[in-house]
């Protein structure tokens, strides 16, 4: 059996996520392990630029007054575990998953360690400033595991730089 691969996504995996994965796999039998983040701990002011950046006037706005929901973010966080589990299935030596509390990159890398994983998958959308300054998910992980990161963009078939 090939070593698993670990998969932290912020959105719900889809058909084109499938192709991109399963390219990954490349018809072997690497079990798939994805984690969803209970709450993706985003910071205010970086949210609020890269709305403006993206011009969500109005959306940059609306979240500088919004407030968490814990019970709500745990539950919007099963749902994607439940659409991705379902996208993936059938691919690799099998799929699993779980939430993760707390942090997200300190979750990936946890995991990583944990079942001996030889990759590791950071699927997001497009942050402009994280990437840009490379502060994002997979930069993260990739500083804390010393194993490259790959990091694609939900719904496409292209790569962060990472």
């Amino acid at each position: 059996m090939s070593d698993p691969i670990v998969i932290l996504t912020e959105e719900p995996l889809g058909p084109d996520d499938r192709v991109n994965i399963e390219s990954l796999v490349a018809g072997g039998d690497a079990p798939l392990v994805i984690l969803v983040p209970a709450n993706t701990e985003r910071h205010l002011l970086v949210d609020f630029l890269e709305n403006l950046s993206l011009l969500e006037i109005s959306k940059a706005f609306r979240e500088l007054t919004a407030r968490s929901d814990p019970a709500g973010e745990r539950a919007e966080a099963a749902e994607t575990l439940a659409f991705s589990l379902a996208a993936l299935g059938g691919l690799g030596g099998g799929v699993s998953g779980e939430i993760v509390e707390g942090k997200p990159v300190e979750g990936l890398v946890a995991k990583v360690k944990e079942l001996g994983a030889g990759q590791a998958v950071v699927v997001t959308r497009p942050h402009a400033i994280a990437d840009t300054f490379h502060t994002d998910w997979a930069n993260k992980a990739q500083d804390k595991l010393g194993l490259p990161v790959l990091h694609l963009y939900a719904g496409s078939g292209f790569i962060g730089d990472s």
